[in-house]
């Protein structure tokens, strides 16, 4: 089932070698899972850094700073400072992020739905390579 526009169609077949290095680094933020997952918590709303930091579990205060800059040099994420006392720093994702948001949810659901098939091929290569090793043995080179 084919469900990309004519448009889009269109815009994969019109090659163009100058935009190569943006089209890998967009795949990359959308490969890191640090940037996935902030970006799933700004679908919510806007969002301040401790509220991120809490909620993205395992993130380090450092790799939340990097990642949120990234984003927000891509245009992802747009960044607000309050000039309240202390000051506070809000991000939220940009209409630029939205859209970015839209192949991460679907990426996202269709593990969901293929997560049997998923484990049980990982079960059966899993095996596979179990079996395949049970008659090796170590030779040791002098």
């Amino acid at each position: 089932m084919n469900t990309m526009s004519q448009k889009e169609n269109d815009a994969c077949r019109s090659y163009d070698p100058s935009k190569c290095p943006t089209v890998s680094e967009m795949l990359s933020r959308l490969g890191d899972k640090w940037s996935v997952l902030i970006i799933m918590m700004l679908r919510e709303g806007p969002k301040r850094f401790s509220e991120l930091k809490r909620e993205v579990v395992g993130i380090s205060q450092r790799m939340l700073t990097l990642t949120l800059r990234a984003l927000e040099r891509d245009g992802v994420v747009r960044r607000t400072v309050f000039t309240t006392v202390p000051p506070s720093v809000e991000y939220e994702l940009t209409d630029l992020g939205q859209s970015f948001a839209e192949p991460i949810v679907a990426l996202g659901t269709w593990v969901f739905r293929n997560h049997t098939l998923i484990q049980k091929a990982r079960a059966e290569f899993d095996a596979r390579q179990q079996d395949g090793r049970a008659g090796q043995k170590l030779v040791r080179i002098a």
